[in-house]
């Protein structure tokens, strides 16, 4: 059950938030080339059909991946015609973590290593800009949350959203995390100062962590509205970083939702970490103003309010250019060329009851609830 959940929530939304400005470290490192723990599955007339199929659908699509990952969202647009490129001409190796089988299904999960030159000449040669140097590894604290009586308390994290992080690729992804359990001598109030974006508490969790970079990953679950809150809070080598955002829990998922949080999460780091190094580069930050390409994640729960919110995209003044990509049930993949950019957008938006927040050069949009 656990890989079905994470297949779902991989299928979903796995690269669509690398969110950044082009900058290209030539000579970095290649571990940033490895798609990890990818799930595969498929079913065939007998077992090794069913595994081959598995194996060069997963190496596709883990190709899509890493191109996302490496790929700035303002320059999606441009790796479209990418897809179709035989991802076996880069593959270096692959690994098996786990796999099982019946007589027509195969399920498994799978450490895709493609060849850095290879991918980077072809980038290169299409002009396509990209991000290749990993961040300093960070120190993450998953924490619950619960709220009584108007007052909240903190708790390390058990179960659920302990475990979603441990399903993540924490190594190869440009923003190395280790994860950490919440120390007793971390008291509340010291969550409570970095959930209100104080940083003075930095010098004392850092120096119980002993690293130079930790960040809370706040989650509460609210049943009444049927929503996860999570919250991440902390310092990243780009700064102090205070950033909320609720996900719907449908049919009472609420396991689904803490991966599809944790995913969302990674992918907020990995955008702050490609604008901090744009800056460093002297190329400033960018979130689509200026008339650049917008890139939205819409997220929806039923088919009807996906129709009305990509109705709301179409009709926009403005907007131009829009392109649709991967839809699943309960998200959507959308780039929008925009003349006053992510924020002027999300003010028009606004006035027609569609809420749309940037969470680290991706633009979250969902109705207003």
């Amino acid at each position: 059950m656990k890989l079905a959940v994470r297949h779902r929530a991989c299928g979903l939304i796995v690269g669509v938030l690398a969110a950044t400005v082009p900058v290209c470290a030539a000579g970095a490192p290649s571990k940033v080339y490895t798609i990890a723990n990818y799930p595969v599955e498929a079913t065939a007339k007998d077992a090794v059909a069913a595994k081959e199929k598995a194996h060069a659908d997963g190496q596709q699509a883990a190709l899509g991946a890493l191109l996302k990952r490496l790929v700035p969202v303002t320059a999606y647009n441009r790796i479209d015609h990418l897809k179709s490129i035989r991802a076996a001409d880069f593959i270096d190796g692959v690994a098996v973590r786990s796999e099982t089988n019946s007589t027509t299904r195969y399920i498994a999960s799978l450490d895709f290593s493609f060849q850095a030159d290879a991918v980077r000449d072809l980038l290169n040669r299409e002009g396509v800009p990209f991000v290749e140097e990993q961040a300093p590894r960070m120190v993450l604290v998953p924490v619950t949350a619960e709220t009584k009586d108007g007052a909240t308390r903190y708790s390390a994290a058990r179960g659920a959203w302990a475990d979603v992080w441990k399903g993540l690729d924490l190594d190869n992804t440009l923003t190395p995390l280790r994860i950490e359990p919440l120390l007793p001598v971390i008291h509340e109030d010291t969550i409570t100062a970095a959930l209100n974006g104080d940083d003075s508490v930095e010098r004392v969790v850092t120096a119980e962590y002993k690293a130079d970079f930790v960040l809370f990953a706040v989650a509460e679950a609210d049943a009444a509205d049927k929503m996860l809150n999570v919250s991440l809070a902390g310092i990243d080598p780009a700064g102090v970083v205070s950033w909320q955002r609720g996900y719907r829990v449908a049919d009472g998922d609420v396991a689904y939702a803490m991966e599809l949080a944790a995913v969302v999460t990674q992918g907020v780091l990995e955008g702050r970490w490609k604008v901090a190094k744009s800056e460093e580069a002297g190329g400033g930050a960018s979130y689509g103003g200026g008339g650049n390409d917008v890139h939205l994640a819409v997220e929806f729960s039923s088919l009807g309010e996906w129709n009305d919110l990509r109705g709301r995209i179409l009709d926009m003044p403005g907007v131009d250019d829009v392109r649709i990509g991967a839809v699943s049930a309960r998200s959507a993949d959308v780039s929008v060329r925009d003349a006053g950019g992510g924020l002027a957008l999300a003010a028009a938006l606004s006035r027609q009851g569609v809420v749309l927040t940037d969470a680290g050069g991706t633009w979250i949009l969902r109705s207003s609830y």
